[in-house]
């Protein structure tokens, strides 16, 4: 198990898939929080100190296009991956964010693709 016990914020409005990245991320040595929407997840997300961002497209209330426009005002620094059950988002939506992956690429190309965002961060934090 890799200990690089970044803090992790995963938002999605389905429950069980949220879980199921929960497990996976710890058990990769992140600290994970969890929220079911976009305002708790911005709640959380200004209030901890969130390392990355790992957001659903399609919930209700508030996208995850809006979420993530919320989140580059308050902490611009922060990486943002965004995940869809949709393929092709707008560019509008993908030019929020700093990487972009559709739920169906499945678990490894998720811990990839984080691992890639904060890299730069464990880099520096080991010089």
């Amino acid at each position: 198990m890799k200990l690089n016990s970044n803090l992790v914020l995963c938002v999605d409005d389905e429950v069980i898939g949220l879980q199921v990245r929960k497990i996976l991320l710890e058990r990769a040595g992140y600290r994970v929080l969890t929220a079911p929407d976009g305002p708790s997840g911005l709640e959380l997300f200004c209030s901890e100190p969130v390392e990355a961002v790992v957001l659903d497209y399609s919930m209700p209330g508030m996208h995850g296009g809006e979420v993530a426009v919320r989140m580059r005002r308050a902490k611009p620094h922060v990486p943002i991956l965004l995940l869809s059950a949709y393929m092709g988002l707008p560019s509008e939506v993908t030019s929020l964010v700093d990487l972009y992956m559709t739920k169906g690429e499945g678990a490894p190309v998720l811990l990839d693709k984080l691992a890639s965002l904060l890299q730069p961060a464990i880099n520096a934090s080991q010089e």
